[in-house]
C-alpha cells in the first residue's frame, strides 16, 4: 500500500509544478498481481504542456486486438492532448496476450477511472471532466466503460473503490463496438474466449447496452477500414441517438485501420479528426 501511495504523491507533485510533458507511472492496484510486467497494469501520466493545463483528463486505451497494446495509440495521443492542456493517462491494461479475459480487462479500466477521479483534487483536475479514449479494441474497452459503469462501493475500505467508474465523455477511434458478426473476430476471442455464451456476446456488444445514462461521445471511422467495419461506429451512433445521448460522428472515406493521429504518410494531414475532436471538446466546454 505504501508504494502505491508514494506513486500518487509523486504524481500530484508533478502536476502541481506543471512540468512540460512530465511522465509518472501509477500502479493500478495496491499490491502486485503477479511477478511479470504483463500481470501488473499501470497508468502512465503525461502532464500538459507548461502553462496550458485546463483541468481536463483523458484516460487512453490503446488498441491491439486485445492481444497487445499499440504504442502509437497511447503515447502519441497523450502528447497531442497535452499540447491542448489536457492531462493524458495511458492505460496499460491486462489483455488476452497475457492470458487475461474480460473480467480482468474491464476491472483495470474501471479502476483507472476511479483512481483519476479519486485523486482529481490533489492532481488539480476537474472530477467532472474525466474522459476515456480508445482505438480499435481499446475503443471497445472505452465504450464498455461508457455502458457498464457503476457508482462505486460506498462501503469499501479502499477509498478509490468508493467513487464512480463512469467517464464524463468518450472518444472512440475506429472502435470495435460489437462482439457479434459486425465486430472483430480476434478481439472477441481474446476478450471473451473461443466459445463465449450468447449472453456474454450480447452483454459486451455495446451498441446493445447504451442507455440514457451513457455519456456523450465523439466517434470517427473510415469507410475503407477493412479490419473493423465502419458499421461498429454507425450502430453505436444509432444507439446513442435512440437514447438521446449527444454525439459527434465523423466517417472519412479514405484511410486504413489503425491510423492513430493520422500524421504519418501516406495519410499525413489528410484526416482532420484531431481538429474535429478539439472543436467538439471546446463545444462541450471540456477545454476553452
Amino acid at each position: 500500500m505504501k508504494l502505491a501511495y508514494v506513486s500518487l504523491i509523486l504524481v500530484a507533485m508533478v502536476l502541481g509544478r506543471q512540468q512540460s510533458r512530465a511522465q509518472q507511472v501509477i500502479r493500478l492496484w495496491p499490491e502486485p498481481l503477479g511477478k511479470a510486467e504483463k500481470d501488473n497494469p499501470t497508468l502512465t501520466l503525461y502532464a500538459p504542456d507548461s502553462g496550458k493545463a485546463t483541468g481536463a483528463a483523458i484516460i487512453i486505451c490503446p488498441g491491439g486486438a486485445y492481444r497487445g497494446l499499440a504504442v502509437h495509440e497511447g503515447e502519441d495521443y497523450a502528447r497531442f492532448l497535452g499540447s491542448h492542456g489536457i492531462t493524458g493517462l495511458v492505460l496499460k491494461y491486462r489483455h488476452g496476450g497475457g492470458g487475461y479475459k474480460y473480467p480482468e480487462i474491464t476491472a483495470d479500466a474501471a479502476r483507472a477511472i476511479r483512481i483519476v477521479r479519486a485523486n482529481a483534487r490533489d492532481w488539480k483536475l476537474n472530477p467532472r471532466k474525466i474522459g476515456m479514449m480508445g482505438s480499435s479494441a481499446g475503443g471497445h474497452l472505452a465504450s464498455t466503460m461508457m455502458t457498464h459503469f457503476d457508482d462505486g462501493d460506498r462501503t469499501s475500505t479502499d477509498s478509490v473503490e468508493r467513487v464512480s467508474s463512469r467517464p464524463d465523455f468518450g472518444i472512440l477511434c475506429y472502435p470495435v463496438i460489437s462482439m457479434g458478426p459486425i465486430g472483430h473476430r480476434v478481439s472477441r476471442e481474446q476478450f471473451l474466449g473461443l466459445t463465449p455464451s450468447a449472453e456474454l456476446v450480447k452483454l459486451y456488444s455495446n451498441e446493445l447496452q447504451v442507455t440514457a445514462a451513457t455519456p456523450p461521445c465523439f466517434l470517427w471511422h473510415t469507410y475503407e477500414d477493412s479490419s473493423v467495419s465502419v458499421k461498429n461506429s454507425l450502430e453505436f451512433a444509432k444507439a446513442l441517438e435512440e437514447n438521446g445521448i449527444p454525439f459527434d460522428l465523423h466517417v472519412y472515406e479514405h484511410g486504413r485501420h489503425g491510423l492513430g493521429l493520422g500524421d504519418k504518410p501516406p495519410f499525413a494531414n489528410t484526416l482532420p479528426w484531431t481538429k474535429d475532436l478539439i472543436v467538439w471538446l471546446k463545444g462541450r466546454s471540456v477545454i476553452e
